[in-house]
């Protein structure tokens, strides 16, 4: 009483993975705005526009940890690729 073959339930590994990657950079902006904006909920002492030095060092830290994150990520989309695209350009 079967309609059609049998559909696979699972994908190959390499799909799920390639997947997941990219979910993974597609959330990375996300990531980047909610932790940039966590300095702005942190208390100020005066009424002045006046940024501690901890929150200049916490946001250029995020920054950097953004920059290699998606290093990271795109050198493993890279990896995980077309085995045809591993090679130098023709």
């Amino acid at each position: 009483m079967t309609i059609g073959p049998k559909s696979k339930i699972f994908l190959e590994q390499a799909g799920y993975r390639q997947r997941r990657l990219r979910d993974a950079v597609r959330m990375l902006p996300v990531l980047g705005i909610v932790l940039l904006s966590i300095p702005l909920l942190w208390p100020q002492d005066s009424g002045e526009m006046s940024y501690s030095s901890g929150a200049l060092v916490y946001v250029f830290g995020v920054w950097v940890l953004l920059i290699v994150l998606s290093a990271f990520l795109s050198r493993m989309m890279h990896v995980d690729g077309d085995p045809q695209q591993k090679g130098p350009p023709s």
